[in-house]
């Protein structure tokens, strides 16, 4: 099958988009695919007569991933880095190559890509691809428009207003808010600009830190729950074991999600009854369907230290697909390593978005 590995992007996730494409890449090659991985603002310049040599190349494209660093990248650095004055968020050839493969690999994470945009596109133009489809990933990706979604359904969230770049001068005390309380941007991923504040200090500082963040428009406020979290990984609307999350220190943010030994990832957990377990699946899979996901997504919960209770506090439409993400993890605790999952998210793919071109999915089924 030719697949077209798509990462990358003006995302402040970029790097971890790019390691999530290259393992996808990598294992989609080992198994007898002819899988490129290419970076969507950066595209692959090349001769139009020579597009289709692509697939063929030797080293699939690889090259383009370096790991992922503490800190977020630079995006208007990266912007300027672009040969050209063009405005657009896809690179050259990203439409022409997807056009050529059977299927794109959706490897994003955040912005485009994760937002629902680049879905909606592709729907337009003919162009398969997998995961969520565009109105999954853009009310996902939208943490308030998330959380009323959640309270209309029944999906227990905690609370939550939001402050946006007109608004952000507003005085704590207006918000009916209070202190401790977790800042976040409305569409952000990897824990990138979140903080726990516990004075005014530090909450007006991280508002203002939060709206620094990839040109974020809107911040979500959101009351301090002290406890546990755990992730609750979704294929095909059924939800894979818990992964329970102790970071090294502080709380799960972007350093200890991804860098070793920045937190002990226990599948299955060790500190919740089967019971509580289960109930935790079951309302992930509510949230997959109010969000009116499909094919696959991870949903992020907290249990309360003080009495047990349980929140949903996001969905994200794209989980990363690291070797040190979340999602595989719990797939290899259900008996699905890492190849087997990156080929059940393309079979998937088609059955629900594309069922005509199932038969193209034969191949997923022989080894290389």
């Amino acid at each position: 099958m030719k697949i077209i590995v798509l990462a990358g992007g003006l995302s402040p996730e970029r790097d971890v988009s790019l390691t999530s494409g290259a393992g996808i890449c990598k294992t989609l090659r080992e198994k007898g695919h002819q899988a490129f991985l290419m970076d969507v603002f950066f595209g692959y310049p090349c001769d139009p007569d020579k597009l289709e040599e692509v697939f063929d190349l030797p080293d699939g494209g690889l090259g383009i991933a370096e790991g992922i660093k503490t800190t977020a990248p630079d995006l208007e650095a990266l912007r300027r880095s672009r040969p050209g004055e063009s405005a657009s968020l896809l690179g050259p050839n990203v439409i022409e190559l997807c056009r050529m493969a059977d299927i794109t690999f959706m490897g994003l994470h955040g912005s485009i890509g994760e937002d629902g945009k680049l879905q909606a596109a592709f729907d337009v133009l003919g162009i398969r691809y997998t995961g969520p489809g565009s109105l999954g990933c853009a009310v996902s990706m939208n943490k308030l428009v998330a959380k009323q979604i959640f309270k209309m359904s029944g999906v227990s969230t905690p609370r939550g207003t939001s402050l946006t770049r007109k608004t952000k001068d507003t005085p704590l005390a207006e918000l009916g808010y209070y202190l401790p309380l977790v800042i976040k941007p409305c569409s952000g991923g990897s824990s990138i600009g979140v903080y726990i504040v516990h004075t005014e200090a530090e909450y007006t500082d991280a508002i203002h830190q939060s709206f620094d963040i990839g040109g974020e428009e809107e911040v979500v406020i959101e009351p301090y729950i002290k406890g546990c979290e755990f992730a609750c990984g979704i294929i095909a609307g059924k939800a894979l074991p818990l992964v329970e999350i102790i970071p090294r220190e502080g709380f799960f943010n972007y350093e200890n999600k991804y860098q070793d030994g920045g937190a002990q990832e226990i599948c299955p957990p060790r500190s919740l009854d089967a019971k509580t377990q289960e109930a935790i699946q079951r309302m992930g899979e509510k949230a997959f369907e109010a969000l009116r996901l499909d094919v696959y997504s991870r949903a992020d919960f907290i249990v309360d230290d003080e009495d047990g209770s349980f929140y949903c506090l996001e969905v994200n439409a794209l989980p990363g697909m690291t070797p040190a993400s979340l999602l595989p993890k719990a797939a290899r605790t259900a008996g699905l390593e890492y190849d087997a999952l990156c080929e059940r998210i393309i079979e998937e793919s088609f059955r629900v978005r594309y069922p005509e071109c199932l038969s193209l999915t034969d191949s997923l089924h022989t080894k290389a």
